[in-house]
C-alpha cells in the first residue's frame, strides 16, 4: 500500500513529548505516529470484541477442568 500524508492539529506539548521521546531513541516522528495510531485501532477493536462477548454465557472452572481431563492439575 502506497504512503499519504495527513494532517492533524495537536496541542503543543504533545508534539513536544513526541518529538522529546522519539529525538534521543533515533525514532522517526512519522514510524512513532504510525505506530501509536495502530496500537489505538487494535484497542478499539479489542474493545468491540469485548462487548460482543460480555453476555457470552459461562462456566465453572472445574467443569472445564474436567472436559480437558486435567482434574484440577493446571
Amino acid at each position: 500500500m502506497g504512503k499519504v500524508q495527513i494532517n492533524v492539529r495537536v496541542d503543543a506539548a504533545v508534539k513536544n513529548a513526541v518529538e522529546g521521546y522519539c529525538r534521543p531513541r533515533g525514532l522517526a516522528m512519522n514510524h512513532f505516529v504510525q505506530e501509536a495510531l495502530l496500537d489505538r485501532l487494535e484497542e478499539l477493536e479489542d474493545v468491540e470484541d469485548l462487548k460482543k462477548i460480555r453476555h457470552e454465557p459461562t462456566r465453572p472452572l472445574a467443569d472445564v477442568l474436567r472436559e480437558l481431563k486435567l482434574d484440577g492439575a493446571l
